[in-house]
């Protein structure tokens, strides 16, 4: 629970943190930098994609598998793609987006001021994004698309020779130098013959505690399991004071909840705990964006103690799954998808949508990284395309009368 807030608390920006007594101004409203309307369209489409992102991943992970994604670097990979969809492919992107409103202008231009302002809002926290597109040489794409997504994004467009395996050596080097070595490779050799290109963000961020944890007052301690068994942990441990209210906190019948600020006061990581005797699932269910916008705004300052375990997880997960349930299928279609914006000759389509996270949170503060590669291939002229890599009906039969001898299905080949 506490890694899922961490990544929407890279883009959310209308926390308001206070103190008790002389009530200070918070950066978020003193030298803000102004945000559009556009601009606000964009954040709050990230957020409420992102929310329903993470619901989507939740609902096919397994019960017992800790979860880490990032929707603002599935967003903004997307976005890059968006802009080569065009006709019924184009408007399912906007829609799972959440850009339905927006021109492609609009979104790109936010995107742009975006990247801008998230990447220079706090001089004592790293948040860096990095966008790229590599391409086979052998194949020709269209210009204004590279170009909008070089402008919009500050996307490295380069062309390789995808037959050669040291291409993907190439795209691993940028993908772990943009994430400080914290993410060594999306991709493995060699690459498929149908793939033509990869879009790729990458984003990496570095926060120190506002108010640092105590290492000597880090214990072990116990961590019960949803299935009602415990292990051990690194427990920290901080103790709050009762006049100075250190503490933005918000407690209601289904959770208590506490918003950590880091470095200069922009970025935070919200921590929502259920309530004994409910499951985190439920609250999960109950993350909407109207959900989100009220329960961050409701924080008030109080004292306590906070005790929060010391962790470090590595995700990885396709995204395919969870984008077509969010209403971008038609993109994964060989025959459904719309990509002339990429090349006049369409014949693209999303073969996979690859997404990999790493988080450290400790007494200092955490450390994290993203990288979300969209994975383009072409379908072959004069050839279909049937990967039977989901459930599936098989029947056995005589064909002479037509009689069925057995009839099936599959949902687990391996079972």
């Amino acid at each position: 629970m506490t890694m899922k807030y961490l990544t929407a608390a890279f883009v959310s920006l209308s926390l308001l943190l206070v103190t008790c007594g002389d009530q200070s101004t918070s950066p978020q409203t003193a030298g803000a930098p102004v945000i559009t309307e556009a601009e606000r369209h964009v954040i709050d489409s990230n957020n409420a994609f992102g929310l329903d992102l993470f619901g989507a991943v939740n609902q096919g992970s397994k019960t017992e598998e800790n979860i880490f994604i990032s929707p603002f670097s599935a967003s903004m990979a997307l976005g890059m793609t968006a802009n080569g969809a065009r006709t019924t492919t184009l408007e399912a992107m906007m829609n799972t987006l959440g850009f339905s409103g927006l021109t492609m202008y609009q979104m790109n231009s936010s995107y742009r001021s975006l990247i801008d302002m998230l990447m220079g809002l706090d001089p004592l926290t790293v948040f860096e994004i990095a966008n790229s597109i590599w391409y086979d040489r052998n194949r020709i794409f269209r210009q204004e698309f590279l170009d909008t997504c070089a402008t919009y994004f500050d996307a490295t467009v380069r062309p390789l020779n995808f037959a050669d395996d040291a291409t993907v050596d190439t795209i691993n080097a940028w993908v772990e130098d943009k994430t400080h070595g914290k993410i060594d490779q999306i991709i493995e050799p060699p690459i498929g013959e149908d793939v033509v290109m990869y879009l790729i963000n990458a984003i990496y961020f570095l926060g120190t505690w506002l108010q640092e944890f105590d290492p000597e007052l880090t214990s072990t301690a116990d961590f019960y399991l949803a299935d009602g068994s415990k292990v051990t942990c690194d427990m920290m441990r901080r103790p709050g004071d009762e006049e100075k209210c250190e503490f933005m906190y918000l407690a209601n019948d289904f959770f208590q909840a506490v918003d950590l600020p880091y470095g200069d006061d922009w970025y935070s990581m919200t921590v929502f705990l259920p309530r004994y005797g409910l499951d985190v699932d439920s609250l999960v269910g109950e993350l909407t964006k109207e959900n989100w916008d009220a329960w961050t705004a409701a924080f008030e300052a109080d004292s306590g103690t906070l005790y929060l375990p010391k962790f470090e997880v590595e995700y990885d997960i396709l995204l395919n799954d969870a984008l077509a349930s969010l209403g971008m299928g038609i993109a994964f279609d060989p025959y459904g998808a719309d990509f002339r914006g990429m090349r006049d000759e369409g014949g693209l389509w999303i073969n996979r949508v690859i997404h990999k996270t790493y988080v450290k949170v400790d007494e200092e503060g955490t450390e994290a990284a993203a990288v979300t590669a969209v994975e383009m291939v072409e379908t072959s002229v004069g050839s279909f395309v049937m990967n039977v890599n989901r459930p599936f009906v098989f029947a056995i039969r005589e064909k002479h009368s037509g009689t069925i001898l057995f009839i099936g299905k599959i949902l687990n080949p391996s079972a």
